[in-house]
């Protein structure tokens, strides 16, 4: 049911000239997403607080409710179709009245780790793309229909929300960005094994796919989903961590979390990069840092001068903040171009010396063409802990034995046996290890060259492929010539 109401709000969008794409799509679930989800678990606390006797106060009230603009209802609980605003009335309302109010709750909320704040940054940022009060009319109606009451039905939906987000990750326009693929997400948290307790860090949040996966991963597999009240308050409120600059990532980053289960999540709406490197303190750093920083990003000057490695382009400048953003004995896995291990240039060498002295690289995971489908480049990613230098460096030339493309995404199973291997840093035909001593300490050159790749056949003699060709055209014109004297 929850599929087909998904694919219906999407026909609902796509006949709305104010949306285009499948980033405005999702954008506008979020936001009507979003709303209904609150409303649901207001009215969900409101009636356990009146079972003991007790008074609710409604974060979002009056006339601002979902139940009041959006679905009012009859005493029979059936739609109210007379009091429920459309047409022109209805855009007026949430553009000028709903948005506004929303908007306001980050200047009245008392900290910005409370879901009023929340309310106000998303509300501040978005902005309703509905022309047609009918076509806005007829999204509400569909979204009502959805039902966040169990673990079920959260669950189905934060699929489907996934597969919206990988859809815009799909659709061009930068939505790349957004969209890291899955598999290879798991394949980074199975190596890293985040442990309840710890705090998990993403500087260029997204779509939130790292910490919602790292959110999975702790709450289920290995703990068959039995954990006390405290480790739940724990994976709550003192877990997961981000910051993202982007508008439409951060409400989408925000809903993600929320459909996953964390209620209140703590994402902040900031460029990260604007923060100064010095300022760090220990408070301020993390026990795992898991991250895609954006690929060819370029900074300004002033934003530059916020690290020592000066450079404009944004995934090193991101690099640098996971580095200083760990704590001691603290463990990440980042995503990066691949072109960084060999990079001429002085500030690629001065941070790749830089995280060989400071922090043990011990594994490379070398990603094939498409992994990031749309992005346009190759990637690797680096794990590493901090706190001592690196003296061993493994690598993994990943190989799916296919082209990757839409139709042949990267899956669990090809990352399986990287997986498997890291474990030991295992020597096969794909992984080699480098002592760090042999690397050029002129140019800390960290290029993939497997050592252990078969040799291609070496190419034929030329006398010989011309010794062939004549002999094939002798036995050509010997057929050339039956066939004439059968004319």
């Amino acid at each position: 049911m929850f599929e087909q109401t998904f694919k219906n709000i999407d026909d609902v969008l796509w006949k709305e000239a104010g949306c285009s794409s499948e980033l405005d799509y999702t954008e506008q679930s979020s936001w009507m997403l979003f709303l209904k989800y609150l409303d649901d678990l207001e009215q969900e606390r409101a009636m356990a607080a009146e079972l003991v006797g007790k008074p609710y106060n409604f974060i979002i009230d009056g006339k601002y409710q979902w139940s009041q603009w959006a679905a009012p209802k009859t005493a029979d609980g059936s739609f109210d179709h007379d009091s429920a605003l459309t047409g022109d009335d209805l855009i007026e309302f949430v553009d000028n009245e709903l948005f506004p109010h929303l908007k306001g709750f980050k200047h009245r909320a008392t900290s910005p780790d409370t879901i009023e704040y929340k309310i106000g940054e998303i509300f501040g940022e978005i902005k309703n793309k509905f022309r047609s009060g009918y076509s806005l009319r007829d999204a509400l109606e569909l979204m009502d229909a959805l039902q966040f009451r169990s673990q079920d039905q959260k669950h189905e939906l934060s699929a489907l929300y996934e597969e919206k987000i990988k859809n815009m990750g799909n659709a061009g326009r930068n939505g790349g960005e957004y969209y890291t693929p899955r598999p290879l997400i798991r394949a980074m948290i199975a190596v890293i094994k985040p442990q309840i307790g710890e705090q998990i860090y993403d500087g260029a949040v997204g779509s939130a796919g790292f910490l919602c996966e790292a959110h999975d991963y702790l709450r289920h597999p290995q703990n068959d989903g039995k954990l006390t009240t405290s480790q739940l308050e724990t994976l709550q409120t003192r877990t997961f961590y981000g910051k993202e600059k982007k508008s439409l990532a951060y409400v989408i980053a925000i809903m993600n979390m929320i459909l996953h289960g964390i209620d209140a999540p703590n994402i902040i709406h900031t460029n990260t990069l604007a923060e100064n490197l010095s300022d760090i303190q220990e408070k301020d750093r993390f026990d795992v840092i898991l991250a895609n920083p954006p690929f060819g990003g370029k900074e300004r000057k002033e934003v530059q001068q916020n690290f020592p490695i000066k450079t404009g382009e944004t995934a090193f400048l991101f690099l640098q903040h996971f580095i200083k953003s760990l704590k001691a004995g603290g463990r990440a896995a980042v995503v990066i171009k691949n072109t960084f291990l060999s990079n001429s240039d002085n500030a690629s060498k001065a941070l790749r010396q830089e995280l060989l002295e400071s922090c043990n690289l011990h594994t490379v995971l070398d990603c094939p063409s498409g992994t990031f489908l749309g992005a346009g480049v190759k990637t690797v990613v680096l794990f590493f802990e901090k706190g001592a230098p690196t003296r061993n460096i493994w690598y993994y030339q990943l190989d799916p034995g296919r082209k990757m493309g839409k139709t042949n995404a990267l899956n669990d199973n090809d990352l399986q046996e990287f997986v498997e291997l890291q474990a030991s840093f295992a020597d096969s035909s794909k992984s080699w290890s480098v002592d760090v001593q042999e690397i050029d300490q002129a140019s800390f050159d960290l290029s993939v060259k497997n050592p252990n790749k078969e040799e291609e056949a070496s190419l034929r003699d030329p006398q010989e492929i011309l010794d062939e060709i004549v002999v094939l055209d002798a036995e050509s014109a010997k057929i050339l010539a039956g066939i004439r004297g059968l004319l």
